[in-house]
């Protein structure tokens, strides 16, 4: 892919706490940010032995919609704004932090003890100036509610997750122009993606694909060259999550969770959260310390 204007993106392993590996792809060196998405990490798969699970302690956010999107396996989210919702595969929960909110993300029973496959990605939306400082909200929205269709052509099967693509609309409530969309491809299935968003990326997260006489595999994110349409076709059962959108209204800074347009409102928010003026969440006594 020497010669093509499409960026690819390896990611980097960061590790979540007792061993459990997350590969980051936004941001990176060669791509900040993808649409309004500024924030991206792929999780998994991994196997978790009877008895183990994942434990995301209370953490804090801003201006930011923040999502988990399940391909196996469970989270049970908890937030400051007493929501207690598991998100399953297919499923989305989408928390708008806007001027502040804190949340967990542990492994729930009866999977914790019995053992369990964990596989999604999870992203951060950067929200638009006018509504960085936004109420916090949290919306659920089941499997059965968002968007599903065939095509275009034999073998490919679509899930709109977020935004708007491809004459569908998802009922999560966005604040920018962006899509996200859950594909599916048979064995030899092809399509033409076409330009239809200013900014677009493809994450592999199962079997591999043919970009242009390229293969692209598992883990592996490319951003495509824009007002371009790009054909795929898959070399085996394939998936990826296909995503992107209008750019932001202008740089922002990301510093541990938070992100915002300028760098002192970062600092602010980490000083808050150092002198717990941020809500608490019902039920945890458990926090990550803002790093030193």
């Amino acid at each position: 892919m020497s010669d093509s204007a499409h960026i690819l993106i390896a990611g980097t392993l960061h590790d979540l706490g007792d061993g459990f590996m997350v590969r980051r792809m936004l941001p990176s060196a060669r791509q900040r940010t993808v649409g309004p998405f500024v924030f991206f990490d792929h999780i998994g798969p991994v196997d978790l032995a009877p008895g183990r699970g994942v434990d995301v302690r209370p953490h804090p956010h801003i201006g930011l919609s923040t999502m988990t999107y399940l391909f196996d396996g469970v989270f049970m989210h908890r937030d400051s704004l007493g929501v207690v919702q598991a998100i399953r595969p297919g499923a989305v929960n989408w928390m708008t932090a806007g001027r502040g909110v804190v949340h967990s993300e542990r492994t729930p029973e009866p999977e914790r003890s019995a053992g369990h496959r964990m596989h999604g990605v999870q992203f951060w939306v950067g929200l638009p100036q006018k509504d960085a400082e936004i109420e916090p909200s949290f919306t659920h929205h089941a499997f059965v509610e968002l968007p599903q269709w065939s095509g275009p052509g034999a073998g490919v099967q679509c899930r709109l997750v977020a935004g708007e693509a491809f004459g569908h609309i998802s009922p999560v409530p966005v604040h920018s122009p962006l899509f996200c969309v859950d594909v599916n491809l048979d064995a030899g299935a092809e399509w033409l993606v076409p330009p239809e968003h200013a900014e677009r990326a493809m994450q592999m997260v199962g079997g591999e694909i043919e970009v242009e006489e390229a293969v692209l595999s598992m883990h592996q994110m490319l951003v495509l060259e824009r007002d371009v349409p790009v054909r795929i076709r898959a070399r085996g059962p394939a998936r990826l999550i296909l995503f992107g959108g209008e750019p932001l209204d202008g740089r922002r800074h990301l510093g541990w969770n938070f992100v915002a347009a300028t760098r002192e409102r970062i600092e602010q928010a980490g000083a808050d959260w150092k002198a717990g003026r941020f809500p608490q969440v019902p039920g945890e006594t458990e926090f990550i310390p803002l790093p030193e």
